[in-house]
Formats: structure tokens, C-alpha cells, sequence
């Protein structure tokens, strides 16, 4: 069995994205047993200089599914900064589930070697879709679904690190 673009990426995607979910459906529910507004967990940090939950979350969308449509356009495009309040995250969140759910085999399989192109302060780097999405987003993926985690685990959520795994893929 061949492992393909598409193995490297649309699952771990799906899985990390669906454990963000839980994590912000766990937040919601704990702020709302404390009595703690949502919008202080969407504006936390776990140090000055990070970004905030709300910009995790938009990270870790923008860098599965986002990453997915870049390839395909042959351009990396920036994430909003927009403030998000909690229900707007995870609905991005959601919406970022059914696109990447969205993508067949065959279209990943198809962007692995497309150009790809990288560009900020005045930088200008090229990528193949293959390295691109394993070397740059998927990194992405883990550190800010982490990070967004830690926030919630630093706030009192009761995570625990299952609640970050999502769906383990077992054989039964």
C-alpha cells in the first residue's frame, strides 16, 4: 500500500480539527458551569507576545483547509486577523471539518507537485503542494491546535490529552 499526499494530510487535518472541536466544546461548557464569559477564553493568551485563542483556532483552519485550497490556487494567502468571538470559532471550526471532508483522494493526490508560492516581507518562497502542506501547514496544524488546547487547559477547562488526540484511527 502506497502512503499518498492525501494520507500524510486529509486525516491528521480531520482528526486535529475534530479535536479542536471537542476542546471548544469543553471550554464552552466550563465557562458556562463557572459562570465565565466565553469571550474572555476566545481573548486569552498563554503569554503576551501569542496569539490569542480566537487566532489558534482561525490558524489551525487556515492551515488545514486554507492549506488545501492555497495549493490548489498555487498561492499561500494569509489568515484573517479578525476578532472571532467563541460561537464564530467554532463554527469555523465545523466549516473547516466539511471542507477538508470535502476533498477526494484524487484532487490531494493531484496538488503534489504544483507550485506553490510563499510570500512575506519581501521574501519570496517556492514550494511543491507535497512540501508545502507536510513541511509548512501541517506543522502549523499541530502547533496552534496545541496551543489552543494549553490555553483552554491554562483557563480550568478539564482537557485532558485525549481531548487533543480527536478519533484515534484503530483498526476496529
Amino acid at each position: 500500500m502506497a502512503f499518498t499526499l492525501y494520507d500524510a494530510t486529509v486525516p491528521q487535518f480531520l482528526q486535529l480539527l475534530a479535536g479542536v472541536r471537542a476542546v471548544l466544546d469543553k471550554g464552552l461548557q466550563h465557562a458556562q458551569a463557572v459562570g465565565l464569559d466565553p469571550e474572555e477564553l476566545a481573548d486569552a493568551r498563554l503569554i503576551e507576545d501569542m496569539f490569542p485563542l480566537h487566532q489558534q483556532v482561525q490558524l489551525v483552519a487556515h492551515h488545514s483547509a486554507g492549506a488545501l485550497r492555497d495549493v490548489a490556487a498555487g498561492s499561500f494567502t494569509f489568515p484573517s486577523r479578525e476578532r472571532l468571538g467563541y460561537t464564530a470559532m467554532q463554527k469555523l471550526v465545523a466549516d473547516s471539518e466539511a471542507a477538508v471532508q470535502g476533498w477526494s483522494r484524487e484532487a490531494v493526490d493531484a496538488l503534489a507537485d504544483r507550485e506553490v508560492v510563499f510570500e512575506a516581507g519581501g521574501a519570496r518562497r517556492e514550494f511543491r503542494g507535497a512540501g508545502f502542506l507536510t513541511s509548512f501547514s501541517t506543522p502549523n496544524v499541530y502547533f496552534h491546535a496545541v496551543t489552543a488546547y494549553d490555553i483552554l487547559r491554562m483557563r480550568g477547562v478539564p482537557l485532558g490529552k485525549r481531548d487533543y488526540e480527536g478519533q484515534l484511527r484503530t483498526q476496529r
